[in-house]
């Protein structure tokens, strides 16, 4: 069951004087990869005088390139989505049989050559040494080793909101034991290449909405629906193609997180890039979710209350039908199969055939003849259906149902197994 998220984020830049920016970059349209559903996504640029180009990086990064000409007094970027979060298991995949013990994995055929960026050689500091030196790389099954060392990061690692620009580096990361969730995803990074796992950066919307029940062992999670920026990291596994790991709750990535861009350096994957000139600015940044839609679902049912005002509105609707006396009619749609040849493709799987035209024609004048006589016969375009690349045909009888012959001489109307000799 599904709850359908209605997302906001807004960032705004105000300039003491109208300011020349360069060409701004951002990175928030959810990544082609996204496994959450996405029903409706819009950006909207202010001031609206602009030019936007929208590429695609080579990462498969979607990348909105806006230009102002003249300078400008503000730039705010807005973003509206609708999710569907639907959970899902994030163990449903398998790995191929050359990777699924950890001591014994290796890439086949050129993969390694194909993922050679994402191995970039990680940082040899000594306090790095030392970190990877304490994990547990004894033999075990890949995954484990990757929960093993995901969860290690999240208990190791204290979080924490942290509003300076940029990353700290692995090393810094490690002396201070606390960074933001770029800072944690940085460092998973930098050991899950040490190990020679291919992993990348990603940055995106992470949505957290309160459970419906509280949790019997552990935490419940938030106590309010929650939507913000994060980052967490994705390691490459053959059979599985690119997995999420968040180390900053030690989870894999759900039906919350929504990837936005990912590359192998954490620069390439900023929400919005760019420069402009020397100016004073204040900024704003807002984000917000509301729930539109929540079937229900086995953690939360409809209540008693709700299923007597669903009862209640039936038996408004039913008085109402009632009284304006509407009727509820059903159709059908006969389907005619030659008794001749019941099993033949063209009365069961092929659109035609050799005797459905001529066999269809004298059903067609044998009807015309037993329910409307008077009428006329007309051979026309019938139904298209999606990736058939030519309509079907259909033969049609009109009539009046009053009696009034709208045709009166049957002779006059052509028999197509006729060859009357015209040409084009």
């Amino acid at each position: 069951m599904a709850i359908h998220a209605a997302l906001t984020h807004v960032t705004h830049y105000k300039y003491e004087r109208p300011a020349q920016l360069s060409a701004q970059t951002i990175r928030l349209r959810p990544a082609p990869h996204c496994k959450t559903n996405v029903l409706s996504y819009s950006l909207t640029i202010t001031p609206k005088d602009h030019f936007i180009n929208w590429q695609q990086d080579p990462y498969a990064n979607y990348l909105a390139r806006v230009l102002f000409e003249d300078p400008i007094p503000e730039f705010r970027v807005e973003v509206n989505l609708v999710a569907e979060l639907s959970v899902y298991n994030p163990f449903d995949f398998f790995l191929e049989p050359t990777y699924e013990e950890f001591g014994k994995r290796k890439f086949e055929g050129n993969l390694g050559e194909q993922l050679v960026t994402y191995l970039a050689k990680p940082t040899d500091s000594r306090i790095f040494k030392e970190y990877s030196e304490g994990v547990d790389a004894s033999d075990q099954r890949t995954v484990d080793f990757l929960v093993n060392l995901n969860a290690k990061l999240q208990q190791d690692i204290g979080y924490t909101i942290r509003m300076e620009p940029g990353i700290q580096t692995p090393e810094e990361t490690l002396k201070k034991r606390t960074g933001s969730c770029r800072d944690s995803a940085w460092l998973l990074i930098h050991l899950l290449r040490s190990f020679g796992f291919a992993a990348r950066f990603a940055s995106g919307y992470l949505i957290q909405l309160t459970p419906d029940e509280k949790s019997l062992d552990g935490p419940s999670g938030t106590d309010e629906d929650f939507t913000d920026l994060h980052a967490w990291v994705e390691v490459f596994l053959p059979g599985a193609g690119w997995i999420g790991l968040d180390p900053t709750s030690g989870l894999l990535a759900g039906e919350g997180h929504i990837p936005l861009a990912c590359a192998p350096d954490p620069q390439f994957a900023s929400p919005i890039s760019g420069s402009l000139e020397d100016v004073k600015t204040e900024f704003e940044f807002d984000m917000h979710v509301d729930r539109v839609m929540g079937v229900p679902r086995i953690s939360k049912p409809y209540s008693d209350a709700s299923w007597h005002r669903l009862y209640d509105v039936g038996q408004e609707i039913d008085k109402k039908i009632e009284q304006n006396d509407i009727r509820l009619t059903m159709g059908g749609e006969p389907t005619f199969v030659s008794i001749d040849d019941m099993e033949g493709a063209e009365w069961n799987t092929a659109a035609v055939g050799p005797a459905k035209r001529k066999l269809s024609e004298d059903l067609l004048r044998r009807l015309w003849l037993r329910f409307g006589r008077g009428g006329f016969l007309h051979y026309g375009q019938g139904k298209w259906y999606p990736g058939e690349s030519l309509p079907r045909w259909a033969f049609s009888c009109y009539w009046r149902k009053d009696g009034q012959p709208l045709w009166t001489d049957p002779s006059l109307l052509a028999d197509i197994e006729k060859d009357y000799g015209f040409d084009v």
